[in-house]
């Protein structure tokens, strides 16, 4: 971790065992994310009523770059009541896991895409076509640039998907990807 750990305490004594116990635990958080900026853990125990118990509370907070904030809260509840603060923590803990885990690999596939352009067989010749695009711009392509040998399928009217390259002669589809068949084949 890049910075230490912060543990503050209320209604609960400070201990050197609970301290280590949640600075393994944050370290582990390591594991699963390098590059976590700040792990502040809240230990509590609100004053409650007799009657209804004094629940333990732990609260996780991480930053983790650009700008994602996670919290994990973990309470006792009624029938954990004799349950040790430990196990608290330790579920915490795992909450926080899981929630990092899922912000890293959501992090991983957040890879922005643009929309490859889509367009209409307007032209079909023995072995080369034209494309129209939604500006009314005609795009010459060679059979060889039909993905799957899809070329003798191709009808005019065929929806199809193009990588738009600059040839010699103009714009050109270097790769073209057949969307949907269209009206009669010529």
């Amino acid at each position: 971790m890049q910075l230490p750990v912060e543990i503050s305490y209320r209604g609960v004594e400070k201990s050197p065992e609970i301290d280590d116990l949640i600075r393994t635990k944050a370290a582990r958080l390591d594991r699963f994310c390098d590059h976590i900026t700040r792990c502040d853990v809240a230990v509590e125990q609100p004053n409650q009523q007799q009657r209804s118990g004094n629940p333990f509370r732990v609260r996780i907070d991480l930053t983790v770059p650009p700008g994602h904030e996670l919290v994990a809260d973990e309470k006792q509840t009624e029938h954990e009541m004799h349950e040790p603060l430990t196990k608290i923590i330790n579920d915490a803990f795992k909450t926080m896991e899981r929630q990092l885990k899922d912000l890293v690999e959501k992090q991983r596939h957040e890879v922005k895409t643009h929309a490859e352009p889509r367009a209409l067989i307007t032209k079909l010749f023995s072995d080369y076509g034209f494309i129209t695009d939604g500006g009314g711009v005609d795009i010459y392509f060679h059979r060889n640039a039909v993905v799957n040998s899809g070329f003798a399928e191709l009808k005019v009217g065929a929806e199809v998907r193009f990588d738009l390259s600059h040839g010699e002669m103009g714009p050109q589809a270097s790769t073209v990807h057949i969307v949907s068949t269209g009206g009669p084949k010529l």
